[in-house]
């Protein structure tokens, strides 16, 4: 069932930030990010609404004996515009994640399987840039070190958008790949893994960093070739001592350097604390997606039979070369979808 109460009150929450932003004054910047959260949920609402005024209106013409058949065959496609519209309700009314708004710092590792697994990081690394782009996101890359055939041996990335961390946060976890190496001369299928980690962007307000917690190192950076080496030492590292965390910033200037060092601590540091009060409802969110858990192996990429398949929602689809293209909108919308799922089964029970 919509709870109507609830749904009156969202309402006249929309009604009054829609005649504030008209006069002027006040915060406009957040009631316009208040106005755009309600809006959808306010517009089902209204058609949810006036259908089932229409339905009823429609069930009084089944008495008219006149109007009777044009009832019956009306009220199938009423009843069911109704049921779409109060499954949206019921997601739409769903407690929201506080970060699903953010922008990602995305962090891709190889795994097991030596240089095959550092070549696999880069084709995902690149599989994301392209869903980044093909979103109207910017991806930007904060840290990158490559092996010498092109692999990748990390990589730490800010994505921004519009909803990056609500469509991203499932990627969290082991990616293995199965196919014959580049290197392997064989033909012989091996399996190797590769690491992807999405975290929220933390903002100042989220993490309170001591100072005196941080040891920052100034080092040399290098580029892709000896003829892109700087010639000063502007690459940052941070260390912040009481969890161990290392963080690295090889951009031109140091300055600039020493903000994104500081803004992937702060996101890591924000995501230790998600990560806790994760597992503290570990029991409450065995039903979901996924817990977030870096170890999990959440899918399995199978070159030599063009077969991608999501372990948490037993998803397979044999469209490998276009999800490696950045074509993952069915993968997202599915985990949305089974999360979507989940919570309301947890919520409503």
């Amino acid at each position: 069932m919509v709870p109507k109460d609830r749904l009156q009150q969202i309402v006249a929450r929309f009604e009054y930030l829609e005649a504030a932003m008209s006069e002027g004054g006040g915060d406009i910047a957040a009631r316009g990010r208040e106005y755009a959260e309600l809006r959808p949920v306010v517009e089902t609402a209204r058609v949810w609404d006036a259908t089932r005024t229409e339905i009823a209106e429609t069930e009084a013409m089944l008495a008219d004996t006149e109007m009777r058949a044009l009832a019956e065959e009306e009220l199938p496609r009423l009843r069911k515009r109704l049921a779409e519209a109060e499954e949206s309700l019921r997601v739409a009314l769903l407690p929201k994640d506080a970060a699903d708004a953010r922008p990602a710092i995305l962090e891709i590792r190889p795994g097991t399987g030596g240089e095959e697994a550092a070549l696999f990081a880069a084709d995902l690394m690149r599989m994301y840039q392209r869903f980044a782009e093909a979103q109207g996101w910017r991806f930007d890359v904060i840290e990158r070190a490559e092996t010498e055939l092109g692999g990748l041996k990390e990589l730490v990335a800010n994505v921004a958008g519009d909803g990056v961390f609500a469509r991203l946060k499932f990627e969290s976890g082991v990616h293995r790949v199965q196919r014959v190496p580049a290197t392997e001369s064989g033909g012989r299928i091996h399996t190797s893994a590769a690491t992807v980690a999405v975290l929220p962007e933390a903002q100042d307000v989220d993490v309170q960093i001591d100072p005196n917690d941080l040891r920052i190192d100034t080092m040399r950076s290098s580029g892709a070739g000896g003829q892109h080496v700087n010639t000063t030492d502007s690459a940052v590292r941070i260390t912040h001592i009481p969890t161990g965390i290392v963080v690295t910033s090889s951009e031109k200037s140091q300055h600039r350097n020493r903000e994104i060092a500081m803004q992937v601590l702060r996101s890591r540091l924000f995501d230790m604390e998600r990560q806790r009060a994760a597992t503290e409802r570990a029991d409450a969110r065995k039903s979901q997606v996924g817990t977030g858990d870096r170890s999990e192996r959440i899918r399995t990429y199978n070159f030599p039979q063009g077969r991608l398949t999501d372990h948490r929602i037993n998803l397979t689809l044999y469209k490998l070369d276009q999800v490696m293209q950045g074509d993952l909108g069915e993968v997202i919308d599915a985990l949305v979808s089974e999360d979507q799922a989940a919570r309301l089964a947890q919520f409503e029970a």
